[in-house]
């Protein structure tokens, strides 16, 4: 692995594992549907001009532009919407290491894609992983931050749509479209789908009067996250391999943990400790099987 996509990666990953606590941070006085189509909409205003002055160009091919809006699709709109609702329902450490399942969920989406039959010691990591998410969905949290299982569902089932979103972006990467033509073209063209709502959903004078500790949050989501993290993060994958490069998830909950008892006082209980052990054990013994 070359020292440009190993910096990419870690990069991403890095900026990735702040996503939970920049969308609680977002959704503590703004509504979560505002803070997930905001994310994409404003991102969607940065790329877009970004995309026409750089001429990236859309993809030629049939099968490069459905790849394009599976991975928009997931990416920047589905993801998005379950993640922060789940979020304002939950704690960021529990959304985060919910998220730690990413690597397996990408892998074995990766997999079945190729058609790969995976071997009987990644069932067993999945197993024990999923094993681990279970007993988070009945952790009743810290003593600072709530928790529900409602919360808890709705970020793992968002992990799915974003590990999809994951595959088709690194698919789309290794076909020879560009990172940068997934990242702006995908958020730009969900962004204009989403422009024409805003007037019946988003609440204007709620955004207005937010305040600076939920924007930072949402500009963080749009523009470090949907832009700058998923450029790196598809480019890497791309090039550097599905299998290989999603070992660097393995970062994104110590970041986002960190982060969340840094910024938002968020305990953890020994429910999660186990949990997330259990978890980050499965993940391991899955990978051991590539």
């Amino acid at each position: 692995m070359s020292i440009a996509v190993f910096m990419a990666a870690l990069t991403a990953v890095i900026i990735f594992g702040g996503s939970a606590v920049a969308a609680k941070m977002a959704v503590s006085t703004i509504s979560a549907i505002d803070v997930s189509i905001m994310r994409t909409v404003i991102g969607g205003l940065i790329a877009l001009p970004l995309a026409l002055a750089l001429r990236v160009r859309l993809p030629s091919e049939p099968a490069q532009r459905w790849l394009l809006l599976l991975s928009g699709f997931c990416g920047f709109i589905m993801f998005p919407l379950l993640f922060t609702f789940g979020v304002k329902l939950t704690s960021a450490n529990h959304a985060t290491m919910i998220l730690a399942i990413l690597p397996v969920l990408t892998g074995g989406i990766a997999m079945t894609w190729d058609r790969q039959k995976p071997r009987l010691l990644w069932w067993s990591g999945c197993a024990i992983a999923f094993s681990g998410e279970v007993l988070l969905l009945y952790d009743p949290g810290g003593d600072v931050v709530a928790t529900s299982f409602g919360g808890d569902l709705l970020v793992l089932i968002s992990t799915i749509f974003a590990s999809l979103g994951y595959v088709a972006g690194a698919r789309l990467q290794r076909s020879g479209y560009s990172a940068r033509g997934t990242t702006f073209w995908g958020v730009s063209l969900f962004a204009l789908v989403l422009v024409p709502v805003m007037p019946f959903v988003i609440d204007f004078n709620s955004l207005g009067n937010a305040g600076l500790f939920a924007w930072s949050g949402l500009l963080y989501q749009a523009i470090g996250v949907t832009v700058a993290a998923y450029i790196l993060w598809y480019w890497a994958l791309g090039t550097g391999g599905i299998a290989r490069v999603g070992l660097f998830q393995f970062l994104q909950p110590v970041s986002g943990v960190i982060l969340a008892w840094l910024i938002l006082s968020e305990q953890v209980s020994l429910i999660f400790i186990a949990a997330s052990l259990i978890i980050m054990i499965g993940i391991v013994i899955a990978f051991r099987a590539k």
